[in-house]
Formats: C-alpha cells, structure tokens, sequence
C-alpha cells in the first residue's frame, strides 16, 4: 500500500529552515535582526561556518519588509512566527517551493516535492497560484481514489473476460466458462 500523499512535512521543513537561520541570526546579533545584518550575514565566512543556510538566509533578506509587520527595521521572531502561519494559511507559490527545496529543508522529500511540482496546478484547486497542505492532501485523496477505481475497473474486466472469453487472446483455447456450459449441453 502506497502513502498517500500529504504535505506537512514539506511545510515542517520549510518552517524549520526558517526558524534555524532566525535563531543563527539572532545569536550573532543580539540587538535585532536587520536587513543590514541578514546582508552581512550571507557574506561572512563566521555565519557560513556556523550552518546559515544561504537560501533561507535570501529568502528572509528578499522577503524582509513583509516579515517586518511594524516597519521598525527589525524582524522578531514573533514576526516570523507571523510568517510561518501566513505560509500555513495561504500556502506557497510555485517560486516559493523552488526555494525552499533548494535550500535543502529538513524533512523535505524531493518525491513529495517534485510531485507537488508536477502536479502543482491540478493540486491548487482555488487556483490562487498557491498551494496549502490541505490542498496537497486532497490531492492525495483523490489521486489514490482514482487509482483505486482504475484498479477496480481493470479486475473487473479481466474477470469478465474469464466468464466471458477474452476476444483478443490468440491461443487456441480461448473458451470462457459459458463455453464449457453450452459444451455440455450439446453433449447431452
């Protein structure tokens, strides 16, 4: 049996990603988190030494005056946490989940990854151009319906054709269990 499809480690991952580089860049600057500081960050050999993932590290510096709600020029960790929920609730676009995979996060299958990818639009079913963990699991359902269905189906049909006789068969002997009933009662 197959696991179905389910997001939550793909958005654990990213959240975890998120919170390490935070608490990387909060440990080397106490005073606050800058964008100045994310900027010298990302260049000093001590932060790279130290694990800053480098993905996560420009995805804060690009995305830093939406992280900074209060525009004091200082990202929280409250203000992340912000973020993280805002990523639970409206979901990831098509860019966002490039990044984070590039980024290597923690607990980020690149099988889920690279089928959310593939399916990416049939998976965005409000078509906003983002996709959510509940959407990645109602995917998953109804992709295992289908295929259960199609497997249903495919039995069925290759009963039928053992009750029936299977038409394309080449073999001399391609009766069905009809055949030996009518066999039997020209016999008689």
């Amino acid at each position: 049996m197959s696991t179905r499809l389910d997001g939550t480690s793909l958005f654990t991952g990213i959240y975890s990603g998120l919170t390490n580089t935070y608490s990387l860049l909060a440990q080397q600057y106490p005073d606050g988190v800058t964008l100045s500081n994310i900027n010298e960050a990302r260049t000093t050999a001590t932060t790279t030494a130290t694990g800053l993932n480098q993905n996560f590290a420009q995805y804060m510096q690009t995305n830093f005056s939406k992280m900074d709600e209060d525009g004091d020029g200082i990202v929280t960790a409250a203000e992340l946490n912000n973020l993280s929920n805002q990523i639970s609730t409206q979901g990831l676009t098509r860019d966002q989940l490039t990044q984070f995979a590039s980024a290597g996060a923690a607990g980020m299958s690149s099988s889920l990854l690279q089928t959310v990818m593939t399916h990416f639009d049939d998976i965005d079913t409000n078509k906003d151009g983002k996709v959510t963990n509940a959407e990645i699991k109602s995917y998953g359902v109804t992709s295992d319906k289908e295929k259960k269905m199609a497997e249903f189906t495919n039995r069925a049909t290759s009963n039928m054709s053992v009750f029936y006789g299977n038409e394309s068969s080449s073999t001399a002997d391609s009766s069905s269990i009809l055949d030996y009933k009518y066999l039997n009662a020209e016999e008689v």
